[in-house]
């Protein structure tokens, strides 16, 4: 290269010296540096070997220690990096991960797990010459151990809620290295399924203890990826496990992809445009900035992209709200205590059209409670709370609010994402004379409130953490009241914390969506939220990416997926 450029400025000074004409001169000397340059080009552009898998993370990533993934966009970083002993493939049945198999005892309360013995930590300096060490039972039990740590303060805690703590000692206990005992207080039908969250992903001592509190920015798990580097706020870029335990159905080992690169572009209408350049390879969700350019009314992908990318649409377990504080002891004369009201607003608004013309027929109508479409205890054989404008009026006439005649201004709290849907939401509630003021707050201060019960109205959504009812019933257990829990309504009901404990301990599972149908009844019944749609998860990616599967609680595992590199 460095002989190529000498001869061309040779050549170049040789023209400029015998050419007459300066603009002559000038033509041939641009088209020399043009032929320099595309040499230059084509020498160091070889064609891209590497797949490297790339997405946008909006909101930012503050932690890669799973003892804090308490939200999506944590979770999916550290789905990458961490195993646990069960996961659940993409039809959501539990399978083994790094046990092999497990036993229950017929009480129910004692749960024995054989691990692997092929299982190793990416490696680490902290490890004996550098290399990963194997992963024992005794790395769950500090793993696990941790999570109930007052001083860790795991929002994950509660994942071990039904364990037997009247001795920590023995909760949960290494018999070998290969074979983990889990004793429980009480019998609970889904605890398998609260073991596959990133929550009880086991993580080695001496590292965690090495870096303290900045582990979470120096991950060291048994993954399909391990951290390469991460500037935070700019790039985060995992690299392949050579030596990852898991295989294909074909032997060769997983992942296939040599590396995953995540950026942190908050703008949802650039991070569109990177996708359309290819620079990245996924967008999640439909989102306000690009939904009308992606999608067609009905929902499809526009024709003018389907050369380019793929959609899949698959069911989701988040059910979306709007949630009433109707703790009398919390806020001084809030209506929404009154159950009528609460009712009227149900009734108040049309969630087809809404969904139709905000989403693009994205999602299903909540006409029928808390529990989402696709989960056992959903039932469309109870009440169901279509518009209907004329009962609404009415239910707002028993409410004592005749016109709406003394019923003060309802004060609505939401995020600017969702600012469109509760601004419809308004319009039609304005037209039977509910009037509802709207309050947007960012994430943080948005959080605080809720949870600290400092609001009477507000926009949320529960993604399952594990595909059980149960998920989504605790949310109006009395002993789960904010901000212990997640009872943001205060919700209060005798019959229901009866059903719900009955619930929990039932292992016959046609007695236990008995129990959840009625639980459900009751919660639409006495309406502490207003359900507005059943999500879907929805993927765009690229044709050269393949192997990309959807699930319902929306995981983002990686190591299954293949890329084919496009060349130029």
């Amino acid at each position: 290269m460095v002989l190529i450029f000498v001869i061309l400025v040779l050549k170049v000074k040789k023209i400029i010296f015998c050419c007459a004409n300066s603009c002559e001169c000038a033509a041939l000397y641009l088209v020399f540096i043009a032929i320099s340059l595309i040499s230059c080009q084509r020498t160091n552009n070889k064609p891209e070997t590497r797949t490297v898998f790339r997405y946008n993370e909006s909101k930012g990533i503050s932690s890669l220690d799973p003892a804090f993934a308490n939200n999506q966009r944590l979770m999916w970083p550290d789905f990458q990096l961490y195993d646990g002993l069960l996961e659940m493939d993409d039809s959501l049945n539990v399978i083994p991960a790094i046990a092999k198999r497990w036993e229950l005892t017929a009480n129910g309360l004692q749960y024995t797990f054989y691990l692997r013995n092929d299982v190793y930590f990416h490696n680490h300096a902290v490890f004996k010459g550098g290399r990963g060490r194997k992963v024992v039972a005794s790395d769950f039990v500090y793993s696990f151990l941790r999570l109930l740590d007052t001083q860790i303060a795991s929002p994950g805690a509660w994942v071990f809620n039904n364990v037997d703590k009247s001795n920590i000692n023995t909760c949960f206990t290494a018999i070998n290295d290969t074979i983990l005992k889990i004793n429980l207080s009480k019998r609970f039908a889904a605890f398998p399924q609260l073991l596959t969250t990133v929550y009880c992903s086991v993580v080695p001592r001496e590292v965690v203890e090495f870096y303290g509190s900045d582990f979470r920015s120096h991950p060291i798990g048994t993954g399909a990826f391990m951290l390469k580097t991460w500037r935070e706020g700019e790039k985060l870029v995992f690299t392949k496990n050579p030596y990852y335990f898991q295989k294909d159905s074909l032997g060769k080992r997983l992942p296939y992809l040599d590396a995953i690169a995540i950026t942190f572009i908050s703008d949802k209408q650039s991070e569109f445009l990177e996708f359309v350049n290819g620079k990245i390879d996924f967008l999640s969700g439909v989102q306000t900035a690009y939904r009308n350019e992606l999608l067609t009314r009905s929902g499809a992908l526009n024709p003018k992209y389907r050369s380019r990318f793929n959609m899949s649409v698959h069911p989701y377990l988040n059910t979306e709200y709007l949630g009433c504080m109707i703790d009398t002891t919390k806020m001084a004369n809030n209506p929404l205590i009154i159950k009528k009201l609460r009712q009227a607003i149900n009734f108040g608004f049309d969630r087809a059209k809404m969904l139709k013309y905000l989403r693009n027929n994205i999602g299903t109508p909540a006409y029928w409670g808390v529990i989402p479409k696709g989960l056992a205890g959903y039932s469309e054989d109870v009440l169901r709370y279509s518009y209907n404008p004329e009962l609404s009026s009415k239910l707002l006439a028993e409410a004592g609010f005749t016109g709406g005649e003394g019923l003060p201004e309802i004060t609505l709290l939401t995020t600017a994402d969702y600012l469109d849907l509760c601004e419809f939401i308004q319009h039609d509630l304005a037209e039977i004379n509910i009037r509802v003021k709207i309050e947007v707050s960012t994430g943080a201060t948005f959080r605080d409130m809720i949870a600290n019960s400092k609001v009477q109205f507000f926009r949320a959504s529960w993604i399952a953490d594990y595909p059980d009812a149960e998920n989504y019933l605790s949310l109006f257990y009395s002993p789960n009241f904010s901000p212990k829990g997640p009872n943001y309504s205060h919700f209060k009901n005798d019959e229901f914390d009866k059903l719900y404990a009955a619930s929990v301990s039932e292992l016959n599972e046609k007695n236990r969506i008995k129990l959840y149908e009625r639980m459900n009844f009751i919660i639409i019944e006495e309406a502490p939220i207003v359900p507005l749609f059943y999500d879907e998860v929805v993927r765009f990616y690229p044709k050269s990416i393949s192997n990309f599967d959807c699930n319902a609680l929306n995981m983002l595992k990686l190591k299954y997926v293949k890329k084919v590199n496009l060349l130029n």
